[in-house]
């Protein structure tokens, strides 16, 4: 392929993220969408006339999509659920270079593995999707911390809390939104807390050794979570996820000797956003213009399928994530510690 060609792209699910990942390939000068897919008819007619699919590019059949869109990347969008069916479907079709998987990546670790190991033996690249590890806030966090900005970096708590404007658990009915639905994928673990799991891994440049958590129960799925990951060192990372609350959704790190505070650290779609960094040498604010972070996403991931160069969520912090995810469910079931 020449490196003026745009990889061509195909949707696999055509429910809310996508619209998201739709205009991703719009913006991104790197990609064009291709080809769309879906249970639904109905779904597949609004989206490909939203986004200017052909007809003859909509397809209800994932086998028949693959076997015949000559596509590069697959973006999976589908409920959390059927992640890693779809995934092994695809790695194990060879039709695509690369699959984009929305988060939760998988519902299991062992899911994870067996995904992730379809992707490899099939020679196929294959990432999560967390937009936010694309956006030049966090990158500088990242950098600032590794740079001695707060000294050693000790503690981070982080929020995403998603309600207040509601009531007791019977607003959050599971036919109503597949985040309250069980066989879907749901739960606040899996549609919020993955975000505040990835980032404080990624923040520590480690994998945790230790969780504990509490939970708070809707209808059929955690409707809150509580969690305190231990990382070597005696670091910690307290998280406090849920849709039953107000809280918004902020970072901050802390160390010896200073503070970095981010607020609308997840969800900032073309809005300008800053760094509070707080230390011996006194009080600085960094700001940082509008930007998309889908297409951020996007473009990062062709480069890496044009240039070879790694992409910045292996395939190994995937299946990583999924353990701690998995850890996590155990200590709110069991209330107790669970080591990793």
């Amino acid at each position: 392929m020449s490196t003026n060609t745009p990889y061509r792209v195909g949707l696999v699910g055509t429910g809310g993220i996508a619209n998201a990942h739709g205009g991703a390939c719009q913006e991104a000068p790197s990609a064009e969408l291709a080809a769309i897919c879906d249970v639904s008819e109905d779904a597949l007619a609004s989206f490909g006339e939203r986004f200017n699919v052909k007809s003859e590019n909509r397809y209800l059949s994932l086998a028949e999509m693959l076997d015949t869109a000559d596509l590069d990347i697959a973006i999976i969008c589908t409920w959390g659920a059927y992640h890693a069916e779809v995934g092994i479907q695809i790695a194990e079709s060879r039709q695509v270079k690369a699959i984009l998987c929305e988060k939760p990546f998988t519902s299991t670790a062992a899911e994870a593995e067996a995904f992730v190991g379809a992707a490899e033996e099939n020679g196929v690249l294959v990432a999560e999707a967390f937009k936010f590890r694309h956006h030049p806030m966090h990158l500088k966090a990242k950098e600032l911390i590794d740079a001695g900005a707060i000294g050693e970096f000790m503690t981070l708590r982080s929020t995403f809390c998603t309600g207040g404007g509601g009531g007791g658990p019977e607003t959050r009915k599971p036919e109503a939104n597949w985040r309250f639905n069980k066989a879907k994928g749901g739960g606040s673990i899996y549609d919020l807390a993955c975000y505040n799991i990835h980032h404080a891994r990624f923040m520590f440049g480690a994998e945790p050794i230790r969780v504990f958590g509490a939970s708070q129960a809707g209808m059929e799925v955690d409707d809150a979570s509580y969690l305190l990951l231990v990382f070597p060192g005696e670091k910690t990372a307290q998280i406090s996820t849920g849709f039953n609350c107000a809280g918004g959704q902020y970072a901050e790190m802390a160390g010896w000797g200073g503070m970095l505070r981010i607020d609308r650290a997840w969800n900032n779609e073309n809005s300008a956003v800053d760094i509070v960094l707080q230390n011996r040498d006194g009080h600085q604010v960094i700001d940082f213009e509008p930007c998309f972070q889908f297409a951020l996403q996007l473009e990062h991931f062709c480069e890496v399928l044009a240039t070879g160069k790694p992409h910045r969520i292996s395939p190994e912090s995937c299946v990583n994530q999924m353990r701690v995810i998995d850890a996590a469910f155990e200590a709110m079931a069991t209330g107790r510690t669970v080591e990793l």
